[in-house]
């Protein structure tokens, strides 16, 4: 055999089998990645329930809202879990508003009402063991105030 025909022979070879690697390895990727989304999911569910388990200390915080024309209030009222907590709303409340309310672990404390008219304002703040954590203020035609707080017992 020539020398010439054997290389020819060698280099379809390699060209075989870095194909057929090629095509392994697109496969194993593509398998890989579909498996992927489903472990990411899971994953993330493990995660958030190891993140209420650990972090399972109760506190107290206290929101208080005033201002005019305060349509309505939402807050974190202790509900749901550390990334889905379950907001609660008052409508037309009576000012000036008050709520003690019971999170848990990195549950953020959070209260935002909302005031629509010529002369909106409102006024909100997070209060723990009587100190103010968070406070904002705002004003106008539609006023917003947001007072979200990073959870006391998360640092």
């Amino acid at each position: 055999m020539d020398r010439t025909a054997r290389t020819r022979r060698t280099v379809r070879t390699r060209r075989t089998v870095r194909a057929a690697l090629t095509t392994l390895a697109v496969t194993g990727l593509a398998l890989g990645l579909g498996a992927c989304s489903e472990t990411t999911e899971r994953v993330d569910k493990a995660v958030t329930d190891e993140v209420d388990k650990a972090v399972n200390e109760t506190y107290e915080v206290t929101y208080e809202v005033t201002g005019k024309n305060i349509d309505t209030i939402d807050f974190h009222g202790g509900g749901g879990d550390a990334m889905g907590p379950k907001i609660e709303t008052v409508e037309k409340p009576t000012l000036p508003w008050k709520k003690t309310v019971t999170l848990r672990g990195i549950m953020p404390p959070a209260v935002m009402p909302m005031a629509l008219g010529a002369d909106a304002e409102v006024t909100c703040k997070i209060l723990y063991k009587g100190e103010v954590i968070k406070e904002e203020t705002d004003a106008g035609k539609a006023a917003a105030g947001g007072c979200v707080a990073v959870s006391p017992i998360a640092g």
